[in-house]
């Protein structure tokens, strides 16, 4: 699979992979509207059950200037719930789209949106522990996982604390063949150039929430798909563990 290529550096690619990719960019172009539809969730709801987020604000009481200037990585948190109101601020932020075309908070090389972003919820108020996928376009979020798996997630991080005490933890993952389809193997590269954009996008707006987070790189990559019931051809990228502060 290709999450597995990825760990090796991607240093073989199938001629089936290459002739597939050529056949992509001389066809694209014939394509009305170019841009990538929203993405299916890579997991089907639970017994038909989504979960609809409040609407993002689109304003705010803190500057884009003061929350650059404030941004840091906070590591410790109150034991205390994150609200469902900044919950959805925050994958909207990373994810939401803001275009009538599909057009995301985050850019995107050739608007293909290799990004999925998943949650573990432990203390957020209005949502029961458990793991949810968002769902970018229709702003709701898909239960794939009931009940608390903090245990689960903090092994996989190597029982870093940041992850165990979190109210929340975010995980930024990726379908690299969505650009690497017409990229080739440059498409990776640009598929963690969007992982950057969108995890900065989460640590300003947890910043102008009075929230603290950080970005978290090291882990390991198949006991966090094996938490979360990722499929094969998604790969783990970052964890952002959210809480008060």
């Amino acid at each position: 699979p290709l999450r597995r290529l990825s760990r090796a550096a991607y240093s073989r690619w199938g001629l089936m992979r290459k002739t597939r990719s050529l056949l992509v960019l001389l066809l694209l172009p014939l394509v009305p509207g170019c841009a990538a539809p929203e993405a299916v969730p890579s997991q089907p709801p639970a017994d038909g059950a989504v979960v609809s987020l409040p609407e993002p604000r689109l304003t705010g009481d803190v500057s884009l200037e003061q929350a650059l200037l404030e941004r840091r990585s906070v590591r410790d948190y109150a034991d205390e719930p994150v609200s469902v109101e900044d919950l959805s601020q925050l994958l909207w932020a990373a994810q939401g789209v803001t275009a009538d075309w599909g057009g995301r908070t985050a850019p995107s090389a050739g608007a293909l949106y290799p990004l999925e972003v998943e949650v573990v919820a432990v203390r957020v108020s209005g949502l029961d522990p458990g793991a949810y996928r968002y769902v970018s376009g229709a702003h709701h979020l898909v239960p794939v996982h009931p009940g608390d798996i903090t245990g689960e997630v903090l092994a996989a991080s190597g029982d870093q604390g940041s992850v165990g005490d979190a109210a929340a933890v975010l995980v930024i993952s990726a379908v690299y063949e969505r650009t690497t389809a017409k990229y080739g193997e440059r498409g990776i590269r640009y598929v963690h150039m969007e992982a950057g954009h969108a995890a900065q996008n989460v640590y300003l707006q947890v910043t102008a929430l009075g929230l603290g987070c950080v970005v978290i790189g090291a882990f390991d990559e198949d006991r966090l798909s094996e938490a979360l019931g990722l499929p094969e051809d998604e790969t783990p990228l970052y964890l952002i563990p959210v809480g008060v502060i």
